[in-house]
C-alpha cells in the first residue's frame, strides 16, 4: 500500500540547547538577553534562584573566554538520556562539558563524578562525540584553591574531571587546548548530531545483561515456559520484518506480575548485534521504574566485579544500562529534535495502554516545547518516528490487563486506530 504523506508537526529540527552561539556571538550578547532565550527554550518555570545561577555563569563565561574561537552551548541536553549539561564549550579539538556548583566551596565527590558521567554519556551516547576528546570541568564558585590542574585521558579519550575555582576555568581550558590534538570540530555537525550507542557500550550492554536476571526485579508470576514462549515469538516475529522488509506492531497483554517487564527486556537485550550498533530498546514511561531498573542492574554489575577485585566507578557501570534502559519521553522528544529515523529498529514500549490522548499529548507540547498546534496523539506521533525508517520497523507494546485508564491516557485502542486510519501499510 501507497504509504501516506505525515503531517509536518512529525518532522521538527531544533537545537538541543537552550542557547547556543560562537564564541564571538556570545561576548557580544548581554547577559539578560542570554538569559532571555534560556527562559523562553526551557521546559521549567524561571525562578528567581535559577536565574541569578544563570547571570553568575554568563558573567564568568563572558569574562574567561575572551579571545577563543569556537561555540557555547547552555542547558545542553544529552540525547535521550534525560539530562542537560550546563555548558558544552566547543573549542579547537576539545569538547569541554562544564558543570556549574554556585555557591558552592568545596569540590564534592557526588557533583564530580556528575560531571564526569555526562561526559561519558556524550562519548557513548552522542554519534558526534565518539571520536572527540571530551574534557569535564567541575566549577565551585565558592571555592578559592583547587588540586593542580594535570590532564588524565582514559582509553576512550574522555579526560578525568578538573576541579577549578571560577579564577582557574581559564587556565583550565588554555591547557586543554594546548595539549589536546587533533581536528577542528564543525560546530553545527556536531551539535545536531543524533542519538548513536558506541559498538562498545552496546556490546557491554549486552554482556551485563547476560550475567544477570533480572527476575527479582520485574516481578512476575508466570512460568518460565510461558515467558520464553512468548520472546521466541515476538523474536520470529522480528526476523521476519527484517528479512521482509515489513513494518509491524504487536501486543503483549498480561495482568501485572505476568512477567511483561522480563519480556521486553530479554528483547532488547538479545536484539543487540555488535556488527549493527543498536536495534533495541525497553522504554518506559514511569520514571520510578527505569530507575529501580538501571539501579539494581547497575548494582549487581558493580558487586559482582568488585568481588572480582575490579573496582569499577559505578557510573562507568551505569552507562551500560543506559543502552537498553531509557524513558519513552526522551525517545519522544529526540524525535522533536533530530529528523532522521532512530537508530533502533525494535522499540518496546513499556504500559502501553498509558500513552497520552491528542489532547493530553498537545497540551503538553505547547505548554513545555512551545509547540502549537500539534496534530498527534502520542502513539501516533510514536508510531510516525518508527515509520521514518525506510526498510523495516518493530514496535512491540507491552499492555497491562486491568488496570485503570488515567485522565489523558489514551487506552490500546488509540494504538489500533493510529495503525488503521494512518499507517495501515504497518501490519499488526
Amino acid at each position: 500500500m501507497e504509504k501516506q504523506q505525515e503531517p509536518a508537526s512529525t518532522v521538527c529540527v531544533s537545537s538541543r540547547a537552550w542557547y547556543d552561539a560562537s564564541i564571538a556571538e556570545f561576548l557580544q550578547t548581554l547577559p539578560d538577553t542570554v538569559i532571555g532565550r534560556l527562559a523562553r527554550n526551557g521546559d521549567f518555570a524561571l525562578l528567581s534562584t535559577q536565574k541569578d545561577a544563570w547571570l553568575e555563569q554568563i558573567r564568568l563565561l563572558q569574562t574567561c573566554l575572551v579571545g577563543l574561537t569556537g561555540s557555547l552551548f547552555l542547558e545542553f541536553n544529552i540525547p535521550r538520556m534525560g539530562r542537560r549539561i550546563d555548558a558544552v564549550l566547543l573549542s579547537c579539538p576539545v569538547v569541554f562539558v562544564i558543570e556549574f556548583k554556585v555557591g558552592e566551596s568545596v569540590f564534592e565527590r557526588a557533583a564530580l563524578d556528575q560531571v564526569w558521567d555526562y561526559a561519558l554519556d556524550l562519548k557513548n551516547f552522542h554519534k558526534a562525540s565518539h571520536s572527540v576528546s571530551i574534557v569535564p570541568v567541575l566549577i565551585a564558585t565558592g571555592a578559592t584553591v583547587s588540586a593542580p590542574l594535570e590532564l588524565r585521558a582514559d582509553e576512550d579519550r574522555v579526560y578525568r574531571p578538573l576541579s577549578v575555582p571560577t579564577a582557574s576555568l581559564r587556565e583550565a581550558i588554555d591547557l586543554a587546548r594546548r595539549t589536546v590534538t587533533g581536528d577542528v570540530i564543525e560546530e553545527q555537525r556536531w551539535s545536531l548530531a543524533p542519538y548513536h550507542p558506541t559498538p562498545t557500550i552496546v556490546e557491554a550492554a549486552r554482556a551485563l545483561y547476560s550475567q544477570h536476571s533480572v527476575e527479582a526485579i520485574a516481578r512476575h508470576d508466570a512460568g518460565a515456559q510461558n515467558l520464553r514462549v512468548t520472546s521466541c515469538r515476538i523474536e520470529e516475529l522480528v526476523d521476519q520484518a527484517k528479512t521482509t522488509g515489513r513494518k509491524l506492531i504487536c501486543f503483549v497483554t498480561g495482568v501485572p506480575g505476568a512477567g511483561k517487564t522480563l519480556v521486553g527486556l530479554n528483547i532488547a537485550t538479545q536484539r543487540r548485534e555488535i556488527n549493527q550498533p543498536t536495534h533495541a530498546v525497553f522504554l518506559s514511561g514511569n520514571g520510578p521504574l527505569v530507575a529501580v531498573l538501571r539501579e539494581a542492574l547497575t548494582r549487581d554489575e558493580v558487586g559482582r566485579r568488585k568481588s572480582q577485585g575490579d573496582n569499577v566507578r559505578k557510573g562507568k557501570v551505569a552507562e551500560s544500562v543506559k543502552a537498553f534502559i531509557q524513558n519513552v519521553h526522551n525517545f519522544r522528544d529526540e524525535a522533536l529534535i533530530h529528523p532522521d529515523p532512530p537508530i533502533d529498529h525494535v522499540v518496546i514500549f513499556d504500559e502501553a495502554q498509558r500513552a497520552w490522548n491528542l489532547r493530553q499529548t498537545a497540551n503538553f507540547m505547547r505548554r513545555k516545547k512551545n509547540r502549537s498546534g500539534f496534530s498527534d496523539s502520542e502513539p501516533e506521533f510514536l508510531i510516525s518516528y518508527m515509520d521514518r525508517h525506510q526498510d523495516w520497523a518493530v514496535v512491540v507494546c507491552l499492555v497491562g490487563g486491568g488496570q485503570e485508564i488515567n485522565t489523558g491516557e489514551a487506552g490500546i485502542d488509540a494504538w489500533l486506530d493510529a495503525v488503521n486510519s494512518r499507517f495501515p501499510y504497518w501490519h499488526m
